[in-house]
């Protein structure tokens, strides 16, 4: 991979930021700096040019001054890239002349042999190989099965840090900012087609061709779940694309509507879309219409059932006998098992948890279970007996139980962690729960922090199945 624009006079500049997340990832082909001024850079020698290198190139980034860009790539095709990101901005998207007719020389270029991702952008995260973001040397070598194509550079890099710790591993980001080359309709059916991708995500300003992008969400719905945020819906969001990356924002009702046809699922916010993804992720492909709550509270009981009802799930009453059943292994006093199920308190031992699930699990009527646990009281305990919170707390057991009733019943569990205790005195606990969150996620089960948000997941990946589905049985 040649990086084109490297300098030895040092500083974050994109090419030189470039070269270092790189070799921070661990990538891991060879990485060949360029810039006409020669030296040296982080024990590297710089070439004073492309054709120095020996041998063809694999694939070029390129940070140069935007009039030096077309002629760069150029220089990249006839080494032999394949393809090249190209991070500079200037083009497009500045709404000047000069800048267009910079952006037309791209696709100019890129017509003759040359596949290109951008300008104007932050380029690809594949953990497998270790190419990363430009900003992206911190982020996972773990492959996982979500692909993200985004039109912002800030929203790929948010995404692949949002979802590093919420669980969520990706095939590939793609940040392909203006779109010069390939765009979002391309990119779709690359995805689609990408055996190592399980789920896609986009983030989307604006698309080139209308028609040729529905049929391409369409056909990429029928194969995988699509998730897709919409940014500059708005008046004053379709201004700041139109500035971001030269897109127009659209209509809301227009969006929707088209997103609604494909069956791709349409989420508000970065939060939402990571929420989702993560659901896709670890749930079957399946229809989720009953489900069990349990949790230590009436009023998040109470919260469950009033969420589940917006994203259109029940939580079916259990007969007398299976409540019966789970009363006797419930502490009292307070508890109930009508389902939702109040467990008392948040210190119920997880093999009772477990025990709860797979009594639970026995109504035909439940589908998936989701399990609320306050772990942050656990706090309490560890300040009264003068000891660390992480070393009090039962994460692993429970953990490991969970995911057994899951495996054992064949209904998954959702777990969500509150974590309202977050001032600077709390700093231990926050390191608890994120210890909690890999225990699950690492054994398959989604974490979630708030029971709604839980819920609009679960409701997510159940009517997208429900309307892909009949499709594939029909």
């Amino acid at each position: 991979m040649a990086i084109v624009g490297v300098s030895s006079e040092g500083g974050y500049g994109f090419a030189n930021g470039m070269l270092l997340a790189c070799r921070a990832m661990g990538f891991a082909g060879e990485i060949l700096p360029v810039n006409p001024k020669g030296g040296t850079f982080a024990g590297q020698t710089i070439f004073h040019s492309l054709e120095e290198i020996p041998g063809d190139i694999d694939f070029a980034v390129i940070a140069v001054p935007a009039p030096a860009v077309p002629e760069a790539l150029e220089a990249c095709r006839r080494k032999g890239a394949a393809g090249a990101e190209v991070l500079t901005a200037g083009f497009g998207e500045t709404g000047t002349p000069e800048g267009r007719v910079l952006e037309q020389q791209i696709r100019e270029v890129a017509a003759r042999g040359i596949r290109v991702v951008g300008p104007n952008c932050f380029g690809i995260y594949c953990p497998a190989s270790g190419l990363t973001l430009l900003p992206g040397a911190g982020l996972s070598r773990e492959t996982g099965p979500v692909g993200f194509l985004s039109q912002s550079g800030g929203m790929s890099i948010d995404l692949a840090h949002l979802g590093g710790w919420m669980g969520l591993r990706f095939s590939k980001v793609i940040s392909f900012g203006n779109g010069a080359d390939l765009r979002e309709a391309e990119l779709l059916r690359y995805l689609a087609d990408d055996p190592e991708t399980g789920v896609i995500a986009m983030y989307v300003e604006g698309v080139a061709d209308g028609s040729d992008f529905f049929q391409a969400i369409r056909e990429a719905a029928l194969r995988k779940p699509v998730v897709v945020l919409k940014g500059g819906l708005s008046e004053a969001g379709g201004r700041a694309v139109v500035g971001h990356t030269a897109s127009m924002g659209g209509s809301r009702a227009i969006w929707s509507g088209v997103l609604r046809q494909a069956n791709a699922t349409r989420v508000e916010s970065l939060e939402e879309l990571a929420q989702a993804c993560l659901a896709f992720s670890h749930l079957p492909a399946r229809v989720f219409r009953g489900i069990s709550a349990v949790g230590g509270g009436g009023a998040l009981g109470a919260a469950a059932g009033d969420a589940a009802e917006a994203c259109g799930i029940t939580l079916p009453a259990f007969s007398p006998d299976l409540r019966d059943r789970i009363e006797a292994i419930l502490p009292r006093p307070g508890s109930s098992a009508a389902n939702p199920i109040d467990v008392a308190n948040p210190f119920v031992p997880p093999a009772v948890l477990g025990q709860v699930l797979r009594l639970a699990a026995e109504d035909t009527r439940v589908g998936l279970q989701v399990l609320i646990s306050l772990l942050y009281h656990y706090k309490s305990q560890a300040r009264a007996v003068g000891v660390a919170v992480a070393d009090i707390t039962p994460c692993t057991e429970l953990a490991e139980t969970v995911a057994a009733a899951a495996a054992d019943t064949g209904k998954p569990v959702v777990m969500v962690l509150p974590d309202l205790m977050r001032g600077p005195e709390d700093l231990d606990l926050a390191g608890m729960m994120a210890g909690a969150r890999e225990e699950f996620t690492g054994r398959g089960v989604p974490v979630f922090g708030a029971i709604g948000e839980a819920l609009r997941a679960i409701g997510h990946v159940s009517a997208y199945y429900e309307r892909r589905l009949p499709r594939e049985e029909s």
